[in-house]
């Protein structure tokens, strides 16, 4: 038979030094992230609208409130990558505010609750829905939140196509002519572009390099770091969360640097089919 009391024993060592490499994994987790800053990722805001990509204007003013009572210093994208390509330390509370698309909601809802709290935010915008369809900002819209101070204008491409899923010649003309149309509107350069789905390769990054961007955002669920490429920066989604969203969101604030690698875990386990293991797996 075998020795009870050695299994028992095997059992325990085997626990504590799985606790003790977590433990290490986790500290070493949370030095990285000093550097590094969530950026997070919104779509509309309103009270509307029923899916995974809306937050309601109550919850976003909690967070939004949250940031400001709590010391967060908000920034552009262009003001992280300069303190970043320059080796400057940027505050301990920093945090860029993004939203996709140019709902109409973000001008209605977002753009006047971040001026009340004096945060700054970023929209990347579809620059053929502008002033076209009736839930998309318009131009004057557009200029006016740009000209405040408050939000930022950037590219979303032309019509939200999936890059990878174009030619190379319609990339190319997506990714300048939304870039081109901002400037014209908003007179100011336009340096930086989101992925629409977050889908990119190489040969979309040359093209996104050689029409004049200075860097891209995908929809990788992590941290920004210096050490991270420019046209391949992560965000930190903030949506999909009907239930308790203000705990969600100060969990993915700053709990981030640990749930990373278990949703690319989780999705990796999808990829492959286990998605019975992949249910069981809660991020918040």
């Amino acid at each position: 038979m075998p020795n009870v009391k050695k299994i028992l024993w095997f059992l325990v060592y085997g626990v504590l030094l799985c606790f003790v490499f977590a433990t290490f994994a986790i500290v070493f987790a949370f030095q990285e992230a000093k550097n590094s800053v969530p950026v997070l990722n919104y779509h509309q805001i309103n009270d509307k609208d029923k899916n995974a990509l809306t937050v309601p204007v109550e919850d976003f003013d909690a967070q939004m409130k949250y940031l400001a009572e709590n010391g967060y210093n908000s920034i552009t994208p262009k003001e992280m990558l300069e303190a970043f390509e320059k080796g400057e330390a940027l505050p301990e509370k920093t945090v860029v505010i993004t939203f996709d698309d140019g709902y109409l909601d973000n001008y209605l809802n977002a753009y006047p609750i971040l001026k009340k709290y004096n945060l700054k935010g970023t929209i990347f915008i579809i620059t053929d829905y502008v002033s076209l369809y009736p839930n998309y900002v318009t131009w004057d819209e557009a200029v006016e939140m740009q000209n405040s101070g408050v939000m930022n204008l950037e590219s979303h491409t032309m019509g939200h196509i999936n890059l990878l899923k174009s030619s190379k010649e319609e990339a190319d003309f997506q990714l300048k002519t939304s870039k081109e149309a901002l400037e014209a509107h908003l007179n100011k350069p336009v340096e930086f572009l989101a992925y629409p789905e977050g889908d990119y390769n190489d040969e979309i990054e040359n093209i996104a390099k050689n029409a004049g961007y200075k860097g891209a955002f995908t929809v990788n669920y992590d941290l920004t770091s210096k050490n991270e490429n420019p046209f391949a920066m992560s965000r930190v989604p903030i949506f999909g969360m009907e239930n308790r969203a203000l705990e969600r969101f100060k969990m993915r604030l700053t709990m981030t640097p640990i749930f990373s690698p278990v949703n690319q875990l989780k999705r990796k386990l999808e990829s492959i089919g286990l998605d019975i293991i992949a249910d069981h797996i809660y991020i918040p």
